[in-house]
């Protein structure tokens, strides 16, 4: 069932058993890391940012673009074993709170901005 535009998609991302995301063209799999971020398990394309955010057997799987067989296979795995799809959801969530919570990010941030202002205003002297 399409449900439409959501305010809240953690809701939908929090049922979910399987996250697919058979991209051709990605920036940086925003979608895949809030799917890991509900504990569901990512099976993705390996394109863009996205191997940046699925460890390939680990939280997910990563299939080549247009290998929709793969990504089948990955698929009915993760929905026929209950164990490992839990693993996956696990170790999902575990690494984006690692790798970007807020408490991991904003830091970076600010060290960025830092840096910049820095440069701007030596250039400026």
């Amino acid at each position: 069932e399409f449900v439409g535009k959501q305010a809240n998609i953690s809701d939908y991302l929090g049922i979910a058993d399987v996250f697919l995301l058979p991209s051709e063209l990605e920036s940086f799999g925003l979608a895949a890391l809030e799917a890991q971020a509900c504990e569901a398990p990512v099976v993705a394309t390996r394109i863009g940012g996205i191997p940046e955010v699925v460890d390939d057997g680990d939280t997910g799987y990563l299939s080549n673009v247009g290998d929709v067989e793969k990504m089948a296979e990955d698929t009915l795995r993760l929905l026929n074993d209950d164990d490992l799809r839990r693993k996956f959801g696990q170790k999902g969530r575990e690494l984006a709170v690692q790798r970007y919570s807020t408490e991991k990010i904003i830091p970076q941030y600010i060290a960025y901005y830092e840096k910049i202002v820095s440069k701007t205003a030596s250039a400026a002297a």
